[in-house]
């Protein structure tokens, strides 16, 4: 595993335990060439032909007669504009005399272990025994830049790292109008498209659909990933199922506009491109400065869907989150929102913690109304002092009382935004983006912060130190409601507004590094009106975040089955909720919302001193679940038998240890229907030379404790994944099991 260059054939090999990527130089004017990505080789003999270069090119040089039709046809590695190629672009950079055209060529090239970090970007990481990194310099003259093309793979993990650096090596300024950050030639093979799409409360639903010639793309404008759509695009063969099929994944490491897009072309051949939206963008490198482009992650599935999963879930897991929590079972917190919104005082707070230590919840999460003049979501953002009209004492008083219940204390902040009326707003009205002239728009009354702005970040996390110095906070939920718009800064000259979005987020990001700095063991949960910045991205600050603002149980069924198509189950902030459900009104069995709630990081979103008797004990047992099950969760492999968005009717997934000797198998009923038998789900993952027993996970009984129903049978593990699992149909909608098996211990 690692990278070679092989030198008669001019060409680098780059291989993952499964997989292999080869790039070609194609002659002496140096045609960087993209020439394989798949299953892995043993050597790139007769790789050459791939190419398609069926004549010397040297012939293209002397004649030049057909050199628009070679360029409109190559596999480049990394497509340059306006020179020939009229495919989609990878870089598109304005010179001093106006001019667009560019076109960048291999001239050298490193390898070495290990991987580098990006200045300024969230990205995976790895040690030399963990990572290789192949680094290609290319250059076009005529402008007078350079690129660095970085590719890295690592020793556990089928996939792939790209990143681009580029230098202005000229006297003239460039404006950089369009950076991508991966460019990936292939041809079509009946390909299917899948990509993530939503709303507020319903994220990341999947949609598959025929590839046909043009150009389909997903994206976002708002300075965030978005609800709308995600920083995600899979291209798989049309046979291609859940455990069957090439699976080629691309995914980006990245927090703001994006644009990620595939391309037919009149060669019936695809290009994929990904990186920041080149819409509102235009940055300025003068002689010597560089621009650091984020990274976009590759993943190659040969079995199907569910292998593609599990390579992006080992990578991020391994590679991308540092949160000391990595590894670590989170807390079971409970936050107020939904018990109380804005209508809390210490004494209403401290009776939700009482109530809750006494059933086994470990933290207690103080959300939106602590601070300033919060009554309600017209004021107070920017001015995070905390209201002693509120809580009376101070917040220490409030933590100490939650501590001495045993239980550890977290605490909101939106630090990104300022509301018109707060004093923060008042002193420094230019802090907000906004267009001179312009009344900027509002959403949810308040305004953006122009944190691209080194004395914003500094009044903004001296404010938080402070808080967060005052007593013993284990946790911050940083929330972001909404999107940027009106965008203009007072501090960026008027021909570079166009960074203002990318400055934006670089800001941000720094925001995050320092809050982490300055407080290592911090829990940090990032959170954007729901699931609006859950991206690569933010996992590289945060080990979690929150999944969607809609917590109904059957609702969730879509939103984490789409998330869990790319991001580890411990990714995922999920709560049991009340009620009828406060975004949906629908009513669903507690025990079904604990099961569904357990697929992530599980918590409460309610208030527990309303409960009845029975639920109080139910999420005794709820937590119960939780300490046993959670290892297996976070670090389990996942595998999706069924999905309520397809059959309508039924949801059902597994998680299975990594040394195959436990699984769990979620199954929720979403519809009853009448007059049927039993239902049969073929179960994978397992190892075929085994048997387990078969136990039910339960949330009725006398005992707190016991939790677990032994069912008397024992299965071959290869029984159950090519005859599947029986399971018996549950009487009426919305009603879940949870199944647990364990190795037969002889």
């Amino acid at each position: 595993m690692g990278i070679r260059y092989w030198e008669k054939e001019r060409m680098f090999q780059l291989d993952t335990p499964n997989t292999s990527y080869v790039i070609g130089i194609a002659d002496q004017e140096g045609f960087l060439g993209h020439v394989y990505y798949g299953k892995r080789l043993s050597g790139v003999q007769g790789a050459e032909r791939l190419l398609r270069v069926d004549r010397p090119l040297e012939d293209w040089q002397v004649y030049n007669r057909d050199r628009l039709s070679f360029l409109d046809c190559f596999p480049m590695e990394y497509s340059g504009h306006g020179v020939g190629d009229f495919r989609e672009s990878s870089i598109r950079v304005k010179d001093s005399g106006g001019h667009s055209a560019v076109l960048l060529t291999y001239r050298s090239h490193e390898i070495y272990q290990g991987k580098r970090k990006l200045e300024g970007l969230p990205a995976t990481f790895g040690t030399k025994d963990e990572a290789a990194t192949l680094a290609i310099t290319c250059r076009d003259d005529a402008v007078g830049l350079e690129a660095v093309l970085e590719y890295s793979v690592f020793e556990d993990t089928d996939a792939i790292a790209r990143s681009v650096r580029l230098t202005n090596l000229g006297k003239e300024p460039l404006v950089l109008e369009k950076v991508m950050s991966g460019c990936l030639d292939m041809d079509n093979r009946d390909f299917d498209m899948i990509t993530l799409h939503g709303s507020w409360a319903r994220e990341r639903r999947i949609e598959r659909k025929k590839l046909g010639h043009g150009v389909h793309s997903v994206s976002s404008l708002r300075g965030e990933s978005g609800h709308q759509e995600h920083p995600f695009m899979a291209l798989l063969e049309s046979t291609a199922t859940q455990t069957a099929g090439d699976v080629y994944g691309f995914h980006f490491v990245y927090s703001g506009n994006f644009i990620a897009q595939a391309q037919v072309n009149q060669f019936d051949s695809v290009r994929v491109v990904m990186g920041i939206n080149p819409e509102d963008f235009a940055w300025t490198l003068c002689q010597g400065e560089s621009f650091q482009a984020p990274e976009m992650i590759l993943v190659y599935s040969g079995q199907g869907l569910g292998g593609m999963s599990r390579s992006f879930h080992d990578l991020y897991r391994r590679h991308l989150i540092r949160s000391p929590y990595r590894n670590k079972k989170r807390p079971i917190l409970i936050n107020n929102w939904e018990a109380t919104y804005f209508d809390f005082d210490q004494d209403k707070l401290f009776d939700i913690a009482k109530e809750a230590s006494q059933m086994g919840i470990e933290m207690l999460v103080m959300d939106d109304g602590w601070f300033g003049n919060r009554f309600d979501d017209n004021r107070a953002l920017g001015d995070w002092k905390v209201n002693e009209e509120k809580l009376k004492g101070g917040l220490k008083a409030l933590v100490d009382r939650v501590n001495g219940l045993g239980m550890d204390f977290g605490i909101w902040f939106e630090p990104e935004m300022v509301s018109p009326e707060s004093e923060l707003y008042r002193a420094h009205p230019d802090w907000a983006i906004a267009v001179p002239g312009r009344e900027p728009g509002r959403a949810r009354n308040q305004y953006v912060l122009d944190v691209s702005r080194r004395e914003v970040r500094d009044c903004i996390l001296d404010q938080m130190f402070r808080v967060l110095h005052s007593a013993n906070i284990r946790y911050v939920k940083w929330d972001m409601n909404r999107p940027l718009s009106d965008l203009g800064s007072a501090a960026l000259p008027a021909g570079r507004q166009g960074e203002l979005y990318h400055r934006y987020v670089l800001g941000m990001y720094e925001m995050q590094e320092r809050l982490l700095a300055e407080f290592p063991e911090l829990l940090l949960e990032n959170c954007s009106g729901g699931g609006a910045r859950f991206d690569p991205g933010m996992l590289y600050y945060s080990p979690q975040i929150w999944c969607s603002d809609d917590t109904d149980a059957i609702e969730r069924l879509r939103i984490q089955e789409g998330t869990a198509l790319i991001y580890p189950l411990s990714t995922m902030g999920a709560h049991v909720s009340v009620c009828p459900n406060h975004a949906v009104g629908r009513v669903t069995p507690f025990a079904t919302r604990g099961f569904v709630a357990l697929a992530g990081t599980f918590g409460y979103e309610l208030d527990v001193t309303k409960l009845s008797p029975q639920d109080k004990e139910t999420v005794r047992r709820q937590v119960v679940m939780y300490h046993r099950f959670n290892d297996l969760v976070r670090e389990g492999d996942y595998y999706r038998i069924a999905s309520f968005g397809d059959n309508h009717l039924f949801d059902c997934f597994q998680v299975v240890s990594r040394d195959k000797k436990e699984s769990l198998i979620f199954f929720v009923q979403v519809l009853g229907e009448v007059n049927q038998k039993s239902r049969i789900v073929k179960l994978q993952g397992l190892a075929g030379d085994r048997s387990y027993d078969l136990r039910e996970v339960v949330m009725d009984g006398k005992d707190t404790q016991d939790i677990i129903r032994e069912s008397g049978l024992s299965f071959g593990g290869d029984l159950l994944m090519n005859g599947g699992l029986v399971i018996d149909r549950p009487w009426g909608d919305f009603q879940a099991r949870l199944f647990w098996l364990q190795e037969k211990q002889e």
